[in-house]
């Protein structure tokens, strides 16, 4: 049985319209689940609904969530239904505002060493994903994020498993390797990595040279294995946690055209430098800085450096970060298009 979701015609009137650079009285009419019309002034159009001067908004982009990891794990080792955790994770997310968004899963893992628990997960929770969708039992429209680990060891045979049937919207490249990007503070690093597995001193210096190792076997090839399927995917191409200059220029050559969570102000501004949008997540704003110790998004929105918001991992931030913004930036506009025209463009 499929889910109908959408009524022949909804007329809304009387309406704080927030519009691209302006904020109007107005009214939407929506027909077969579309927006058929925006006009100035309100109507008494038999049926209409008279929001009484309420803000509308457009419906919210969110481009990297890792919230359905959060379903299908509600706690460490223990594994929920795949289908009961998409309907559940959907429906958080329409309950925030959120209309469209990009399913971020990782591809790509360390097999050798301590890690033997690991198992595949992205293709075939994409595949229920999708077997879902197809059902029509979704409330809003979902694609996929593949978060492609370049320091892993599985990649190539992970990105080989997907095509472009399987509505990959954006491919982001990661590197966690230690000592670089987020981790380019190994004590940090270490306190999140001994807290989260409880390793001992030893053998966090073992997993150090162990990624280190991998990387510096397999990252050139794997980078490569990246670009390639972001174009047989025709998606879009995103960098993550940019830090450097420098690292901003490999992402230009590469034809990135977002950068997810840069972690300095030198990268956000070689980020603009180089036409690449800025995403920065809600928490950070809200919170009012990085859980892990890198650059404020608030500081970049005051440079004028932010220019995409993400409830990465806290659905419900991702309408309140943009009222943060409005707030901060004195522009409702430019606060809004945060989380809806701008994630809209970088998206295609």
């Amino acid at each position: 049985m499929q889910m109908r979701h959408e009524i022949s015609e909804l007329i809304l009137t009387n309406a704080e319209l927030v519009l691209p650079g302006e904020v109007c009285r107005g009214t939407v009419r929506i027909s077969q689940g579309h927006i058929a019309a925006v006009d100035p002034g309100t109507t008494r159009v038999p049926g209409a609904v008279d929001c009484e001067g309420d803000l509308l908004i457009p419906g919210l982009i969110e481009l990297h969530t890792d919230n359905l990891e959060r379903h299908i794990q509600p706690r460490p080792k223990v594994d929920w239904p795949h289908a009961a955790a998409i309907l559940a994770h959907d429906g958080e997310l329409a309950s925030t505002g959120i209309t469209t968004v990009f399913d971020a899963m990782r591809v790509g893992s360390v097999m050798s060493g301590a890690r033997t628990d690991y198992r595949e997960y992205a293709r075939p929770l994409a595949s229920e994903l999708l077997e879902v969708r197809a059902r029509g039992l979704l409330r809003i429209s979902h694609f996929l994020h593949l978060r492609a680990e370049i320091c892993s060891e599985t990649l190539i045979d992970e990105l080989d498993r997907f095509g472009p049937e399987d509505r990959v919207g954006i491919l982001s490249l990661m590197d966690h390797t230690p000592g670089q990007r987020q981790f380019r503070d190994l004590s940090k690093l270490k306190a999140y990595v001994c807290g989260k597995h409880g390793l001992t001193d030893d053998q966090f210096a073992d997993h150090v040279a162990s990624q280190i190792a991998v990387r510096n076997r397999l990252g050139e090839a794997h980078e490569a294995a990246a670009l390639a399927a972001a174009q047989r995917f025709g998606a879009v191409l995103a960098s993550h946690d940019d830090t450097t200059a420098e690292q901003v220029a490999v992402s230009a050559g590469h034809g990135i055209r977002l950068a997810e969570f840069p972690t300095t102000v030198e990268a956000a501004q070689a980020c603009h430098d180089h036409g690449i949008a800025v995403m920065m997540g809600a928490p950070n704003l809200i919170r009012g800085g990085s859980h892990s110790g890198n650059v404020a998004a608030a500081d970049l929105a005051r440079a004028d450096l932010l220019d995409i918001v993400s409830s990465d991992y806290v659905p419900s931030a991702l309408l309140l970060a943009a009222f943060r913004l409005a707030d901060l930036w004195g522009d409702l506009p430019r606060g809004i298009a945060t989380v809806s025209a701008a994630p809209a463009a970088a998206a295609g």
